[in-house]
């Protein structure tokens, strides 16, 4: 268990959170939420002893242990990936490191043999002797083969030193556990396994996550930092997403009889706690669910930007696009070969798998940013394309207001257009006349978005385009390509994203491409499709 008291932190005049008093529990796992620099990080900071606050204090009980994913990749370069991992139980490889000191010496002592005794106990009170197996199996678990546990950290991509971390933090079942930003990096396959372990985990945990499916399927509570406040809500994000609107539109009505709201509200709870998740809290969500009442939800003071593609035009005939024997190599590497693909009015496309440059690739050839070795590619006459790019920096190489940069893009030049749309991305007022050189990363992808909106395509391709944006964008982005009627190509490592957009899957291996006319969830979750993925790979 960890409680706050009184907890505040301000920077300079801005309070980030103030008087905050909360209690978080064993056995529940609490998404911690809020807008973009709502102090996320920094909360968890706090509670880890890192930063301190301007006020208040944290109370951990003096037997609990606490572990932390740490952020830095090169605090362990000199160690083996294993020993990284061990690292993770502070007091276990303190033990590890002075029984080993003690049985090295030359001229062993009594006195050395009583304090290799005590070392002993403690050592098999920590289940030491397990410890070497269950770093092993953690980092098995999470994709790091065998053959790198005794390399040197140094010696790893950064993608595998995030799993190492990741090991490390998990190691040991620590009482507290606290992850910020865990699916960073990670593959579907590890944070299928990262899911399952916290189900199995009676720990109290906190985590950060902009991962909607992940905060969907491993949350007993959210958290929501709001209001300079941090208030606690029963249930996944999914049921906090939706109750807070609910609330907000509740507030709006106020012409509606109470008797009418409450009914609206005991709807909504017992859909929800009727489809509780599958964690180990599922029944138990359940009954504090439906113990709700219309006091207990509350409106969010944040706001979801408006974004919606609408195409100018339908698409005509049957097919979109037609691509022949399209072949690219990159430094010396089969990128694309003797790529085929026929694409049909109203599909969605995933483009998934782990050789992203190929999804990259593939876009950039279709937008004409990187020519192809050979092959064909027809457009049908009447299609429009917009495309969003993994790297889109140099649209931002302007000191132009956003008012003037937008208007490079539209058709319709007038001021009132320009800034009513803006408006709807959420740059009202002053945010308007932001240079756009000095933009934060979530504010040029809503920017990119909107130009992208304005071009009326009826195809849209978009490489990762979740990335530096917060929660309720995402959730907005996502509602916007759901209800688009065109054609669409996307790559994302957002789970919820792809599985509620796409209705086909193109994975490009190394020894063909797999095609599949189904959802996300049907492409991982088919016996048949595994074991063609596996057959491609091996």
């Amino acid at each position: 268990m960890i409680t706050t008291s009184g907890l505040t932190l301000r920077f300079g005049t801005r309070p980030l959170f103030e008087d905050v008093n909360i209690k978080f529990t064993p056995g529940n796992c609490y998404g911690l939420i809020g807008a973009n620099g709502a102090g996320k990080s920094t909360f968890l900071k706090i509670l880890s002893g890192e930063i301190e606050a301007n006020a208040g204090t944290v109370n951990i009980p003096s037997n609990l242990r606490l572990s932390i994913l740490k952020q830095d990749h090169f605090e362990f370069d000199e160690f083996e990936v294993i020993q990284t991992v061990l690292k993770g139980h502070s007091r276990l490889y303190s033990i590890m490191e002075e029984k080993d000191a003690i049985y090295s010496k030359v001229d062993f002592t009594e006195e050395d043999g009583i304090r290799a005794a005590e070392l002993e106990g403690e050592f098999a009170e920590l289940n030491g002797w397990e410890a070497e197996a269950e770093a092993a199996s953690l980092l098995n678990g999470l994709g790091v083969p065998e053959g790198l546990h005794t390399k040197k950290m140094q010696e790893l991509k950064d993608s595998e030193k995030v799993k190492v971390l990741l090991a490390q933090a998990l190691f040991g079942h620590p009482d507290i556990l606290l992850l910020d930003e865990p699916t960073n990096h990670l593959d579907i396959a590890s944070i299928s396994w990262l899911e399952d372990f916290l189900y199995d985990m009676d720990s109290t945990i906190i985590v950060v996550s902009h991962d909607r499916y992940f905060l969907n399927q491993v949350c007993t509570h959210i958290a929501d930092i709001d209001y300079g406040k941090i208030q606690l809500y029963v249930g996944n994000y999914d049921f906090w997403l939706e109750s807070s609107q609910l609330a907000l539109q509740q507030a709006k009505d106020a012409n509606k009889k109470a008797e009418a709201k409450i009914k609206e509200l005991q709807d909504f709870i017992q859909r929800f706690s009727a489809n509780a998740s599958k964690s180990r809290q599922a029944t138990s969500r359940k009954k504090q669910l439906e113990k709700l009442t219309l006091e207990d939800i509350r409106p969010s003071s944040r706001r979801l930007p408006w974004i919606h593609f609408k195409p100018e035009r339908e698409v005509g005939g049957v097919n979109v696009l037609t691509i022949q024997n399209l072949n690219k190599s990159i430094d010396g590497r089969t990128v694309l070969g003797d790529f085929n693909l026929v694409v049909n009015r109203g599909d969605k496309i995933a483009l998934v798998g782990p050789d992203e440059l190929a999804n990259t690739t593939l876009l950039q050839i279709l937008m004409n940013e990187s020519q192809a070795d050979s092959g064909e590619i027809n457009w049908a006459l009447s299609t429009a394309q917009a495309y969003f790019p993994r790297e889109y920096a140099s649209f931002f190489d302007s000191q132009l207001n956003l008012v003037d940069w937008l208007r490079q893009f539209s058709n319709n030049q007038e001021e009132t257009f320009i800034r009513s749309f803006l408006g709807r991305m959420l740059f009202s007022g002053e945010e308007s006349q932001k240079q756009a050189d000095i933009l934060s990363g979530g504010e040029q992808v809503r920017c990119m978005l909107a130009r992208m909106m304005l071009t009326g395509a009826n195809v849209l391709l978009l490489d990762q385009p979740t990335n530096h944006l917060d929660l309720e964008a995402i959730t907005a982005l996502n509602n916007g390509l759901i209800n688009f009627p065109g054609t669409l190509f996307l790559i994302s490592h957002d789970h919820q994203l792809l599985q509620t957009t796409a209705n086909r899957i193109i994975e490009i291996t190394p020894k063909g491409v797999i095609d599949k006319l189904m959802t996300y969830d049907e492409y991982l979750q088919n016996p048949d499709v595994r074991n063609l993925v596996n057959l491609m790979y091996s």
